[in-house]
């Protein structure tokens, strides 16, 4: 589960609510590509604007659909009391593993965080995903805080944000953090635009939003990482540019939700406001990078 490709779909939305057809299709296209997991309810897939039962929705239809795929949830919430709570559903639902970010209203310390992380890791009996994503959640970890969170019970993994670094300094990077953290516990890129750096310089897996709608593309990015291809999968990396360009400019949650639309796989506004879909220009552009990309 916490090796190759862990695939992160839309949670879209039709007329303001979890549009349960269109999430079944995502999660049965993951499914079919078989992905290595499939993690719902992360960034990409909305959590931090969905209520507890929205969640709680969303998680048995994905445990349900998902097969033998094992599903990561999200659980991410400003209060300690709400993410016990969530933690308690996604695990009643079938949930394979937790995946928990340090959402905070009021800047968070270091020790207020070690104490969520220990409070959630000897609560729950599924693994933890550590989601390390200041971009979201304005928190930065250390290493030394990564390694005193990883030490703790069912701590599993953890989802560090995408490096924009040469490989030489990639590689001394993951290092650096593998030294501070047991051996248990994987180390799991994100930030699409740099996973292959990522897997590249030691990652095991990758947390991925295109992969939440194009299993089959980050399927082969991951493949080519294998072995002595490193370079054809920097290539086919930098294949995805137009894309990767448009995730900076608009955010990538946007950019799929508008892929999916224009793929038929979600309905138009399919994002939770108040979050705006791409523009009919932005749109339109996008259609025909998908085309010129093969995705479409």
């Amino acid at each position: 589960m916490f090796t190759g490709l862990s695939a992160f779909p839309l949670t879209p939305l039709r007329d303001g609510v979890v549009d349960e057809t269109a999430f079944a299709g995502l999660i049965e296209n993951l499914s079919s590509a078989k992905v290595d997991s499939i993690g719902v309810l992360g960034s990409t897939g909305s959590y931090a604007y969905l209520n507890r039962e929205e969640r709680r929705l969303a998680t048995r239809l994905a445990v349900s659909v998902a097969g033998e795929v094992p599903v990561i949830v999200g659980i991410g919430s400003v209060a300690t009391r709400d993410v016990l709570l969530l933690a308690d559903d996604a695990q009643a639902a079938g949930a394979c593993a937790l995946l928990l970010p340090p959402v905070s209203y009021q800047k968070l310390g270091a020790d207020e965080v070690f104490e969520f992380y220990e409070t959630l890791a000897h609560h729950v009996s599924v693994p933890l995903v550590v989601y390390d994503n200041p971009g979201t959640t304005h928190f930065e970890f250390t290493d030394e805080l990564h390694g005193r969170i990883a030490a703790l019970p069912n701590v599993a993994s953890i989802k560090i944000p995408g490096m924009n670094l040469d490989p030489a300094q990639a590689s001394a990077r993951v290092a650096r953090l593998r030294a501070s953290i047991p051996a248990h516990v994987s180390i799991g890129i994100s930030g699409d635009a740099f996973a292959v750096t990522g897997l590249n310089a030691g990652c095991e897996l990758w947390y991925s939003v295109l992969g939440g709608l194009f299993p089959r593309t980050a399927l082969a990015l991951i493949e080519a990482t294998e072995g002595a291809h490193s370079g054809r999968a920097v290539e086919l990396s930098a294949g995805l540019e137009p894309l990767w360009a448009m995730f900076r400019e608009y955010g990538s949650v946007r950019v799929i939700a508008a892929a999916a639309e224009i793929m038929g796989q979600a309905a138009a506004n399919c994002l939770p406001l108040p979050l705006k879909g791409l523009d009919r220009q932005s749109k339109e552009r996008l259609v025909q990078m998908l085309k010129a990309l093969e995705l479409a």
